[in-house]
């Protein structure tokens, strides 16, 4: 069956219009490498290992962001704190609500909800908890680990995101209700590099 262009520009950005969720778990040592002056809750005091980056909804192929919606685009202080815990920046918070909850058709508190409920569906594998030096991993390691730890994850639904040595982040698709599935498009794009390092929490 053939879709016409004009079908697709009309689902493209809608909000509550996509085919599932990725959940992308930042490994928070490489960011704060990077970024340690210029996030202060996130890179200050607390050590944090692996931590929300986002809740993505995704086509199957692309993704919608920026979405148009008549719901509110401030995220009040009252909820950037009760996130901090798994998401530990006030701006990635904002800036996640604004690129990619308004694409879900959620409301921002059910949003967040289910970013929390995502993120507690996902056994972190012991390894990772708290590292205290630098750990030297492969892409399919990291992956291996966590479809270990996560009964029913699998291979082709799951990718290791890396810059040019360092483990950036771990992807997970979701259903929309949270549940494993495969993502092809997710799996292409994941890191090709032979070993990885990962900085030590502490």
């Amino acid at each position: 069956m053939l879709v016409s262009f004009s079908a697709v520009a009309a689902r493209a950005d809608t909000p509550g219009d996509f085919d599932f969720y990725v959940l992308s778990l930042s490994w928070s040592p490489t960011y704060c490498q990077d970024q340690g002056r210029m996030d202060r809750v996130q890179c200050g005091g607390r050590p944090f290992a692996f931590v929300v980056h986002g809740l993505w909804p995704q086509y199957e192929r692309g993704y919608p962001r920026d979405c148009p919606s008549n719901l509110q685009n401030f995220v009040p202080r009252d909820t950037v704190a009760r996130m901090l815990d798994i998401m530990p920046s006030p701006s990635l918070i904002r800036h996640e609500w604004q690129q990619h909850g308004t694409c879900t058709g959620l409301s921002q508190p059910a949003y967040f909800e289910l970013v929390r409920r995502a993120k507690a569906a996902i056994t972190i594998p012991e390894t990772f908890v708290d590292p205290t030096d630098y750990l030297d991993v492969s892409p399919a390691s990291v992956e291996g680990a966590f479809i270990a730890a996560n009964p029913g994850l699998r291979k082709d639904g799951i990718a290791v995101a890396c810059d040019s040595r360092r483990l950036k982040e771990v992807r997970i698709c979701l259903t929309r209700d949270l549940r494993f599935r495969s993502c092809p498009e997710v799996d292409r794009g994941a890191c090709r590099r032979d070993r990885l390092v990962m900085p030590p929490v502490r």
